[in-house]
C-alpha cells in the first residue's frame, strides 16, 4: 500500500467527527507496522482526545510503535489547548516515520508540529493528498486564513426560476417547493454548520424555527438580521431550542438564549467580522433573496446549494443569480434536484 491509501483512510475516519469537532478541525490518524494497520483514531468531539491520541490508544502492542508509521490527515498540533500537543505524543513514542496530509495554517500550529517532530530525528513526509485534506477542513481553513466563517448559500427554487409565489401583504407561511424527504437533508446540513442565518422578512413570512429537529445532531446558532427589531418576540426563531444572535441598528444586550448585537450597518462586511469574533466557523444562509444577494454582491460566499423542485410557479419572486463559479455538481434527491456550486 502507498502513502495516499493510508491518508485516504485518515480522511474517511475524520469524516466520522463531522458536525462535532468545530471549532477544531476534523482529523483522522492511522498507524501502520510492516504494511498492516495496527491502530486507528479520529477526533470525535471538541474538547476530547485528538485523532493521534485515539490511534495510539487503540494499539494493543505499543512496543511496535517505534517501528511504525503514523499517518495523519492534518499536521499534529504543537500547542496546549483543551489537550496536550500531539507532536509531543509522537516524539514520546519515537515513531519511525510520520506522514501528514496537509499543513495546519492555524497560527498556533503552522509548521511548528512538523518542526518539533523533525528536530527529534523522526522522518516526516508532507503534502500527501494535500488538496483532499484541505477540502476536508474547508471551513477551518477559510476561518483562519480569511478571518471569516465559511459561507454556504442555500435556497429552493422552481424549474422556472422562482423561490416564492407572489404574496399579498398579509400572506404568511412557507410556500413549499421541494419534497418532504428533501427537508430531512436540509436539517442534516444544519447539524453540520455552526450557524444558520436569515433576514427579517423570512422570519416574519415563514416563522421558521431553524432547528435540526428532523436529523440527528446539534442545532446551529440562529442568526437574524433585523435592523429595526421588527420580528415579534413570540416568533419561533426566539425559542430556547438554540441560541439566537440578532444583528440590528438599535441595541446590544442579552436575555435568556437571545443576544442582540448592534452594528453601524447590517451588511456582510460588518456581519462576518462579528461572527469571526464569536468563533463561528461556518454559516448556512437560508435567508430570502435580499439577504442572499447581499452576500453574492459582496463576493462573500464559498458554496451554493440550490434545490430545484418539480412544480412551476409561473410568477413570483425570482431566485438569485450567481456569477461564474469554479465547479458544479448535480444530484437527484428523490424527485428534486440538488445543484452545488463552488466559488
Amino acid at each position: 500500500m502507498n502513502d495516499a491509501f493510508y491518508i485516504q483512510r485518515c480522511i474517511d475516519l475524520a469524516l466520522k467527527g463531522k458536525g462535532n469537532t468545530a471549532p477544531n478541525p476534523m482529523v483522522g490518524a492511522v498507524i501502520v507496522h510492516d504494511g498492516v494497520i495496527i491502530g486507528e483514531g479520529f477526533h470525535k468531539q471538541y474538547g476530547e482526545a485528538h485523532a493521534e491520541v485515539n490511534a495510539v490508544n487503540s494499539v494493543k502492542d505499543q512496543s511496535l510503535l517505534p517501528e511504525s508509521t503514523i499517518y495523519v490527515s492534518l499536521e499534529p498540533c504543537a500547542h496546549f489547548g483543551k489537550t496536550p500537543p500531539c507532536s509531543d505524543l509522537i516524539v514520546h513514542h519515537r515513531f519511525k516515520r510520520v506522514v501528514v496530509g496537509c499543513i495546519d495554517t492555524f497560527s498556533e500550529v503552522s509548521g511548528k508540529g512538523i518542526q518539533r517532530i523533525r528536530t527529534a530525528g523522526i522522518e516526516v513526509t508532507t503534502g500527501v493528498l494535500e488538496q483532499e485534506c484541505r477540502e476536508l477542513n474547508k471551513r477551518f481553513f477559510t476561518f483562519h486564513e480569511q478571518k471569516r466563517p465559511y459561507i454556504i448559500l442555500k435556497w429552493a427554487q422552481t424549474p422556472d426560476g422562482f423561490m416564492d409565489q407572489k404574496r399579498t401583504p398579509d400572506a404568511v407561511g412557507i410556500n413549499w417547493i421541494t419534497q418532504p424527504e428533501t427537508k430531512q437533508l436540509v436539517h442534516q446540513w444544519r447539524t453540520e454548520e455552526a450557524a444558520i442565518l436569515v433576514g427579517k422578512q423570512t422570519a416574519i413570512n415563514d416563522n421558521p424555527r431553524l432547528t435540526a429537529r428532523e436529523a440527528t445532531g446539534k442545532n446551529p446558532v440562529r442568526i437574524l438580521l433585523d435592523s429595526n427589531l421588527e420580528v415579534p418576540e413570540n416568533a419561533a426563531i426566539f425559542s430556547k431550542e438554540a441560541p439566537t444572535l440578532v444583528f440590528n441598528l438599535q441595541k446590544s444586550g442579552r436575555k435568556d438564549t437571545i443576544e442582540w448585537i448592534r452594528l453601524e450597518k447590517i451588511i456582510p462586511e460588518t456581519i462576518l467580522p462579528a461572527l469571526f469574533e464569536k468563533n463561528i466557523q461556518s454559516v448556512i444562509i437560508e435567508g430570502g433573496k435580499t439577504v442572499l444577494e447581499s452576500f453574492i454582491a459582496a463576493n462573500l460566499w464559498d458554496e451554493a446549494r440550490i434545490l430545484i423542485g418539480t412544480e412551476n410557479f409561473r410568477e413570483g419572486l425570482t431566485a438569485p443569480e450567481l456569477p461564474p463559479h469554479q465547479s458544479l455538481k448535480k444530484t437527484a434527491i428523490g424527485r428534486d434536484t440538488l445543484i452545488v456550486l463552488r466559488k
